[in-house]
């Protein structure tokens, strides 16, 4: 199956001249679900050289989604990837504009049978800080969606923090640590972007980064579903506390959950390329169990 490449233009709030984002789009395979699509799903990727190391597997899992019924969109946000721009210029709310751009484009411009009556159920595909992204966005979007996570953080701040370490490690600081550190985030409280490990930092970003949280946005409805995913090595792993307490939340919210402990490695930061396909086959049949 090979994919519809294409640029989408980015929304009118943010619109400047060349102004696009870098799409792959996946037709439902419809005969796999009795010649109508089952759903629509935008892919979120995660933030960094994360997104990078994530490819692959982003790739496998759009395919099998498609071959399951579902059109599949992923996007590179705001200078990331392929998109306009360059990670330096991207904050917090671009983010989340692109993927509420995407969720319009699926609905209206997809061509898919269905999409643009809202019969079709959207599903916000995350992994990692994407996670974050589709949880704001959903708030934003003003209908209802499902959410499908990947190794899904409780909150940015965590991540924020791990991507500054990138820094002191790279300049192999030690007992300066905690002084870059904090040399850094003063740097980005008085407005100027950080550099680290080949990627501009702006503070838009961090701050918005810092803020996020896997708070579920309101339920419209009985039927919204979360599935979430985590990967171990371990034959005997389980949910942490603050991935269960989570959970809990959005069960309380309303939010009918799934949640999967799946063997296999963290590919999004793992030095060679490496699959889980234990997770494709999960998150299909996790997907398509209505």
């Amino acid at each position: 199956m090979q994919p519809e490449a294409f640029f989408l233009p980015a929304g009118a709030a943010q619109t400047t001249q060349n102004d696009q984002r870098f799409c792959l789009f996946y037709p439902a395979e419809c005969g796999a679900s009795g010649g109508a699509a089952r759903g629509l799903v935008l892919y979120i990727h995660p933030f960094a050289e994360e997104m990078n190391k994530a490819r692959h597997m982003a790739a496998l899992q759009a395919r099998a989604l498609a071959r399951a019924g579902y059109a599949v969109l992923q996007m590179d946000l705001l200078g990331c990837g392929d998109s306009s721009g360059d990670f330096g210029d991207a904050s917090w709310q671009s983010w989340v504009s692109d993927v509420l751009q995407g969720c319009h484009w699926l609905r209206k411009q997809s061509n898919t049978p269905g999409a643009d009556s809202g019969q079709l159920p959207l599903w916000l595909w995350g992994l990692r800080g994407g996670c974050l992204l589709a949880v704001e966005a959903a708030r934003q979007l003003g209908a209802p969606c499902n959410f499908l996570f990947w190794q899904p953080p409780a909150a940015g701040k965590p991540l924020l923090q791990q991507f500054l370490r990138l820094k002191v490690a790279g300049d192999l600081l030690g007992g300066q640590a905690k002084g870059v550190m904090e040399g850094m985030r003063q740097q980005l409280a008085n407005g100027s972007p950080v550099e680290i490990a080949g990627y501009l930092l702006s503070p838009g970003l961090a701050s918005g980064l810092e803020q996020a949280a896997l708070v579920p946005p309101a339920a419209r409805g009985p039927t919204q579903r979360l599935e979430w995913f985590e990967l171990s090595t371990r034959e005997d792993a389980g949910l942490s506390p603050v991935s269960t307490q989570t959970i809990t939340q959005w069960q309380q919210a309303g939010y009918r959950v799934g949640s999967h402990i799946v063997h296999g490695p963290a590919f999004w930061q793992t030095t060679e390329m490496e699959d889980a396909p234990a997770l494709i086959t999960a998150t299909t049949a996790a997907v398509c169990n209505d």
